[in-house]
């Protein structure tokens, strides 16, 4: 059986347990050996929700002489300069947990080189514009981007190197793989990251009704003196700020130029041309 094909079935066996497995990793040396196995030169960052985003320019014109910057379009530059584009057929995540609130068959985008070694009964090769669609069917259906480089795909799915490789996860937040994020090393969970310049406040309308608490996949939030606190392990996905009652949690990004140095982060990584 290819490793593929393996994995996923003790994935979908595991995947109950899978906070229980990702509390070993603060376990000293044994959280080094799969740090270095599966996370080694990780990045990943979690682009919040175009509808949710609120860009705030410092010193700088409101208008955008045409051109529509918002987090997606971060997932879309790199759609348009590669050169390879391959979909799954279906989310790992909320295969393995039966997901009832969100599609399972839109999968995780693979973009680079290494992505056309996938094995073929996974997934397909598709178009610039095919690999478009996937994305905004994903926004559309509530998913949340991830994109970065992953070295959890490249040994899962036998590919390489790393470098050619470029993730991109649409996730829900019932049955995300990282939901194991509070739970493992630090290390390995300041790798996952929120993209740079995102702000995540609460305002005085807040009531305190936990409603907030209930889509945080990270457990970043918490009622504190009747209002709600989020820490610094929020990863800025969104949620929180869709679901709030009061319209009182907000989410900004300061310029523009953040999701450029998002773009130029990323592409020092991995190479998709």
């Amino acid at each position: 059986m290819p490793r593929s094909r393996l994995f996923i079935w003790l994935l979908k066996k595991g995947f109950p347990l899978r906070t229980i497995f990702a509390r070993f990793t603060r376990v000293p040396l044994l959280g080094k050996v799969v740090d270095y196995m599966l996370f080694h030169e990780d990045d990943i960052i979690y682009l919040p929700k175009n509808e949710v985003t609120n860009i705030v320019r410092i010193n700088q014109p409101i208008e955008q002489h045409g051109e529509m910057v918002v987090p997606s379009s971060v997932v879309e530059h790199f759609i348009e300069i590669a050169n390879y584009h391959w979909i799954m057929d279906w989310c790992i995540c909320r295969s393995a947990s039966s997901c009832e609130h969100y599609p399972i068959d839109l999968g995780c985008l693979f973009l680079g080189e290494a992505a056309m070694k996938i094995d073929p009964k996974l997934g397909r090769k598709v178009s610039k514009e095919e690999a478009l669609e996937h994305i905004r069917k994903c926004r559309e259906a509530g998913l949340v981007h991830l994109i970065g480089r992953n070295k959890l795909d490249t040994f899962w799915l036998k590919v390489g190197p790393g470098n050619k490789l470029l993730t991109v996860c649409n996730c829900c937040d019932c049955c995300c793989l990282w939901r194991i994020l509070p739970h493992v090393s630090k290390k390995i969970s300041s790798k996952v990251t929120k993209m740079p310049g995102v702000e995540v406040s609460v305002g005085e309308e807040c009531i305190g009704c936990g409603t907030c608490i209930d889509v945080c996949f990270v457990k970043a939030i918490e009622i504190k003196d009747g209002k709600a606190v989020i820490s610094e392990t929020c990863r800025g996905c969104g949620r929180c700020v869709e679901v709030c009652p009061q319209n009182a949690i907000s989410l900004s990004v300061e310029s523009i130029e953040y999701f450029k140095n998002s773009i130029e982060k990323i592409e020092s990584l991995v190479d998709v041309t």
